[in-house]
């Protein structure tokens, strides 16, 4: 029958291979439930005007299911799920935009650095109307992720709306082979700018050679202080926040708590005392674009006063996901937890709040405001309770340093300098206590 198909696919369908009076007043409801779907599978099958793909059918069943679930719980056919694992491993052809759905509408997260989206002129807040020419109205984000990824060497035309633009206008972009070196790092007079694009699988150790490059720049002596910037990273593995957060964070320190369904399922992820960087100043930078994994990371040296974060508040998602690969090659992602900063912050649709806002540029004109985890659909409520910081206008004042001036980037300078200004007063201290 029909139905021993549907079995073999729905796990939840199981529930009909027991006997009904072992189910429970739930189970019972389940089972009621389940044998609904299967009589409306079984009407489709044989009586739709025209024959139908049952694996479609099926694959839409669960995809309508997990619609009424949080935005990032989602259901990945075999070329979506192929194209997820291609994001961590870190290499794709394509034109590097990380892209979200705000008012129904496909939209521009964040292009990431140094590819053909961001050359071509793509910004956060983009609306994407069309990808060659095929409108993305009603197209699912992994149908529009499959439509710009592709060969290296060919074209993809994207319509672009943008706050200004009297009409959409047309981008065209040639794909290209994204490899993402997830760390790269530069020396600003022994003070090191490293950024972090996103947390792939080896992330944590890309940022260990980066950190003894830059030492070796530097002569081989221990860096003055450290911009570690979060700026448009979406996040990426658990895992990988962990071990960056733990390569700042002395002695066994919460980094983060991630609190999923029952008692049994509260997990607290500490830092090991070894292979400590040393007790140096550090900056983290974050925007709008700052998601996930990067407030893990942002939060934990925020919360354990390591590290001073500045910039605008990030993009607030507080959850985690778990993937699953399913019998077909089909992949399941889905919301197991909602996580917290080492003071029990949840940052859910809040964000990280800077210790000092730092605009990337304030004498710009108004800007339409970043995508956010609050203007997803069904996305989780905010939570009360958990110490949040305070809010401050501006970094502390700090003496300017002359060796920033060709630096344009506004936020990257204003951190530059708060460095610089610490790193002399802590040379002034240990030269007064040398004499």
């Amino acid at each position: 029958m029909r139905i021993e198909r549907l079995l073999l696919v729905l796990p939840l369908a199981a529930a009909l291979l027991l006997p009904k009076a072992a189910l429970g007043a739930k189970g019972e409801d389940t089972y009621r439930q389940l044998e609904l779907f299967a009589r409306v599978l079984y009407y489709v099958e044989n009586n739709y005007v025209e024959p139908v793909d049952d694996q479609q059918l099926v694959y839409g069943a669960i995809k309508g299911m997990l619609e009424t679930l949080d935005p990032h719980t989602v259901f990945m056919p075999p070329d979506q799920f192929k194209e997820m694992k291609i994001d961590t491993q870190g290499e794709w052809g394509g034109l590097g935009i990380e892209i979200a759905r705000k008012n129904d509408v496909i939209t521009v997260v964040a292009p990431i650095d140094d590819t053909p989206a961001a050359r071509a002129g793509v910004r956060p807040g983009d609306q994407i109307l069309a990808i060659d020419g095929e409108s993305t109205k009603n197209m699912e984000l992994g149908q529009a992720v499959k439509k710009m990824r592709g060969p290296a060497g060919k074209k993809v035309t994207l319509t672009v709306m943008r706050e200004g633009f009297t009409q959409a206008r047309e981008i065209a972009i040639i794909r290209d082979h994204i490899r993402i070196i997830s760390v790269e790092g530069a020396l600003f007079g022994g003070i090191g700018h490293i950024k972090v694009k996103n947390f792939q699988e080896r992330t944590d150790a890309y940022l260990r050679k980066e950190l003894d490059r830059l030492r070796q720049l530097n002569g081989g002596k221990e860096l003055r202080g450290l911009v570690l910037d979060l700026r448009n990273n979406p996040g990426g593995l658990l895992d990988q926040a962990v071990a960056v957060s733990d390569r700042f964070l002395e002695g066994e320190l919460t980094i983060v708590t991630t609190k999923g369904r029952g008692e049994r399922n509260i997990h607290e992820e500490k830092s090991k005392d070894r292979d400590t960087e040393k007790d140096y100043p550090i900056v983290v930078l974050v925007n709008g674009g700052s998601a996930s994994a990067s407030e893990i990371v942002a939060g934990a040296l925020q919360d354990h006063e390591r590290a001073v974060v500045m910039g605008v508040p990030t993009f607030g998602k507080g959850s985690v996901q778990t993937v699953i690969e399913l019998e077909d090659g089909s992949g399941l992602k889905l919301t197991i937890a909602r996580y917290y900063t080492p003071r029990g912050r949840s940052i859910q649709e809040k964000g990280i709040t800077p210790d000092f806002v730092v605009d990337d540029d304030p004498n710009a004109a108004a800007k339409p405001e970043s995508v956010r985890e609050k203007d997803l659909r069904r996305h989780f409520k905010a939570e009360d309770g958990g110490e949040a910081s305070e809010l401050l206008r501006g970094p502390p004042q700090m003496p300017s340093w002359d060796a920033t001036e060709k630096v344009g980037d506004l936020q990257l300078k204003v951190a530059l300098n708060y460095l610089h200004g610490l790193s002399g007063r802590r040379e002034g201290r240990n030269t007064a206590k040398a004499r």
